[in-house]
């Protein structure tokens, strides 16, 4: 426990770096807000914590899913190219 009586709070910064790789603009936007949490409790501030918390959250979790999402259809696009219409990528 931090400050005797404020419970510590996951600052959701490994999440965060896994939106960066899979969807930039989503993970930059919550890397920015999972960086601010720790400050802020250091701060006393436990509110503005859970605030930042909630925010990058926020920005992570459909950075994720797209990620995830857009990287799979490269990868089908590229399977596709590869099987059906003859493509070779690595002569």
């Amino acid at each position: 426990m931090s400050h005797g009586s404020q419970p510590q709070v996951d600052n959701n910064r490994a999440m965060s770096i896994i939106a960066v790789l899979l969807c930039p603009p989503l993970g930059i936007m919550a890397l920015i807000s999972a960086n601010r949490v720790n400050p802020l409790l250091r701060e006393g501030d436990y509110a503005g914590a859970q605030a930042a918390l909630a925010t990058s959250r926020k920005w992570s979790r459909p950075g994720v899913i797209v990620g995830l999402a857009l990287w799979t259809i490269g990868c089908v696009c590229c399977a596709v190219l590869v099987t059906v219409l003859g493509v070779h990528v690595l002569k």
